[in-house]
């Protein structure tokens, strides 16, 4: 069963990032990017993590106009995703990890001396 969550899973990330890009015109959703989705065992609910690039304020509005849309972005998930039984219940909340990364690359860069940085640049490409 675990494979089956995986799977839906990923399907619904796709497809919701799709919904979201195509199909929402609300002035309140920002630049988002799906960071990940967890289905509950029975397929019904959604847990879609989302990261939003902007300040705090930014993020909560986008965050409320993903919140009001849910119902648009759910009919339209069971539409796209005839496979499933029922169209999953969404779930929306922050991810702030993307957020912290680049603060922290930030903070990196005040802190090392400028021959460090290009060798720690260097190595994250790797």
């Amino acid at each position: 069963m675990g494979y089956r969550i995986d799977q839906v899973a990923g399907q619904v990330r796709q497809e919701v990032m799709e919904i979201i890009q195509r199909n929402l015109k609300d002035p309140r959703i920002g630049f988002v990017s799906i960071t990940s989705v967890r289905m509950s065992p029975d397929l019904r609910q959604a847990r879609v993590r989302v990261s939003v690039y902007g300040e705090q304020e930014e993020q909560e509005e986008t965050l409320r106009g993903l919140n009001s849309a849910k119902g648009l972005i759910r009919h339209e998930l069971g539409r796209r995703l005839s496979n499933l039984r029922f169209s999953p219940d969404l779930h929306f909340e922050l991810d702030p990890s993307i957020e912290y990364s680049v603060h922290i690359s930030k903070r990196l860069r005040e802190v090392l001396p400028e021959g460090e940085q290009q060798r720690e640049e260097g190595s994250s490409r790797s």
